[in-house]
């Protein structure tokens, strides 16, 4: 669990994400802030294509140096902006004091290169480790993540790998350097229910282990449930509310947040799944005014106007001018 007052490590601010295409500009991040604490697992949740993978990546500086791709705010790194940085100092902070485990575990390993041989690929970049020395940590730090004889599966391919056993690996990789900041985008997409549970166990005891704080991106509000400390919700490319994740799931104030809830299968509940009405806007429209307004049915006069995230309770934010009344 987070502690209080803990070291933020990352903040982002107003962060806008714009893509240059046929079809005109589309708005996939429009003004997120979040900040992200030492030891702290914040979930980032939403509908696909609301700008969640899109904040990771940029984050990370995958996005933003093509033409085609603009930019603004600020990602604050031990208070230095990321994206003022030339691309060699962003290089050298992936992979090794930022990490991510990407969405599929099924094409995220080369199926040409033994498995040993890509974990430790990161401390020969990194860190110019020897590439016996990197594969003696390959085979350590397979075994800490819980892959059975790490030696003799160091040898392996990836197509000798079950998907939770890739998803091991591609962790594994991910901490070779020790990162502050670990984020996993869907880490389990595509895995059945045991091994979701397993990786997510995992993610757990590496917070526990290194301090590493994890920004977990998802759209399966049980997973959020039963790992994070802080849960932001996005809808559109907007952070629409923000709370530790036992008050969200006890009072969820933003109507996006409350049609999420009531859209999960509970065991022993009465009521019948109730799901959004409508459709997400498209991104290429630059609505003023709450996105989520046409599917709202607490829409009233006012809300054509913008709603910026606020403070209504203790840590308890909102963008929702009926909830800032």
């Amino acid at each position: 669990m987070q502690k209080e007052n803990s070291e933020a490590l990352l903040d982002v601010r107003d962060l806008r994400v714009e893509f240059l295409t046929r079809q005109g500009v589309m708005h996939a991040v429009r003004g997120v802030d979040f900040t992200l604490h030492k030891g702290e697992v914040l979930g980032l949740v939403g509908e696909s294509g609301c700008g969640k993978s899109v904040t990771a990546n940029t984050i990370l500086g995958l996005v933003g140096k093509k033409r085609h791709e603009k930019i603004c705010g600020e990602i604050l790194f031990h208070d230095e902006n990321i994206l003022a940085k030339p691309e060699k100092e962003q290089k050298k902070l992936r992979g090794d004091r930022i990490s991510m485990i990407f969405q599929d575990p099924m094409t995220s390993l080369n199926p040409v290169i033994k498995v040993g041989k890509q974990v430790g690929e990161v401390l020969r970049i990194h860190q110019k480790t020897p590439e016996k020395e990197a594969w003696k940590q390959a085979v350590l730090q397979l075994g800490k993540v819980g892959i059975p004889s790490p030696e003799e599966r160091a040898e392996n391919y990836p197509f000798q790998f079950s998907g939770g056993m890739r998803q091991r690996a591609i962790i594994a990789s991910s901490l070779m350097c020790r990162p502050e900041i670990l984020i996993a985008d869907e880490p389990t997409t595509a895995l059945d229910v045991t091994i979701q549970a397993q990786i997510l166990d995992l993610l757990l005891e590496l917070r526990e282990d290194y301090g590493v704080a994890i920004l977990l991106i998802t759209h399966d509000l049980g997973v959020v449930a039963e790992v994070c400390d802080t849960v932001a919700v996005m809808y559109a490319g907007e952070i629409v509310e923000k709370a530790p994740v036992k008050e969200l799931f006890d009072s969820p104030m933003h109507p996006y947040t409350q049609g999420l809830l009531k859209c999960i299968p509970i065991p022993g509940r009465k009521e019948k799944l109730e799901p959004i009405p409508g459709q997400p806007p498209k991104l290429y429209e630059e609505r003023i005014g709450c996105q989520f307004a046409p599917r709202c049915p607490h829409c009233r006069k006012g809300c054509e106007e913008p709603a910026v995230l606020k403070e209504i309770r203790p840590h308890h934010f909102v963008s929702c001018r009926r909830c800032q009344l």
